[in-house]
């Protein structure tokens, strides 16, 4: 069983929504639509400059679509790379695109709020939230180097400033407690007991 985690935070409250949803974490994503939001692998906009063969059969694009697209006022375009080889962190899985969705169908919500994606991998939730006018950090763990470096590519391409930030589950420092979000975004971080630190990171940043 896979999930979404979203936490809205108010001056009095605290609001945890739990989103089920089914998914064998050993596979790759599906292609698969949810209302609003599509995807186009292999997309042709903002490639990288050239890479090896080896590398090239590794590394895709892919476009999600919110809204009417084609508007600028109505809805917008979110590309992301992807590294099909790579383990967990470097493609978009399902639990994603839902939450990417959700932010977009309540984009009032977070027009203006300040917040925090833990386990961004490829940031799509933390991008769109971007997009509709949250002030956004992305974190993930500090020891995958090429993840965090990810975060910044998907920023680049898509033009949109995040903050970006590595942590390490279960150590609290000044830069942890620094975030203060309104918001916490999570889309299947707790797909293994080794990361039930990040439940702790929830109730420290909150």
């Amino acid at each position: 069983m896979s999930c979404i985690h979203l936490l809205l935070k108010s001056n009095k409250s605290i609001v945890f929504y739990f989103f089920p949803f089914t998914n064998q974490r050993g596979k790759k994503k599906s292609n698969w639509e949810v209302p609003n939001g599509g995807m186009e692998v292999n997309g042709d906009d903002g490639e990288p400059a050239a890479k090896s063969p080896a590398e090239e059969e590794m590394t895709t694009f892919s476009r999600h679509n919110f809204g009417n697209s084609g508007n600028t006022d109505d809805g917008f375009s979110v590309t992301i790379i992807e590294n099909m080889k790579e383990e967990y962190g470097l493609f978009v899985w399902p639990c994603s695109i839902v939450l990417a969705e959700y932010i977009w169908q309540q984009k009032s919500r977070f027009t203006g709020a300040t917040v925090v994606e833990l386990g961004a991998g490829t940031s799509l939730p933390g991008l769109v939230a971007a997009k509709v006018g949250a002030v956004v950090t992305l974190t993930d763990d500090s020891s995958r180097v090429e993840v965090v470096t990810h975060m910044r590519r998907q920023c680049d391409l898509n033009d949109i400033k995040c903050k970006i930030r590595g942590l390490t589950w279960g150590v609290w420092d000044a830069q942890t407690f620094s975030l203060c979000p309104n918001i916490i975004l999570g889309a299947d971080v707790l797909y293994d007991s080794c990361e039930l630190p990040i439940i702790r990171l929830y109730y420290y940043i909150s």
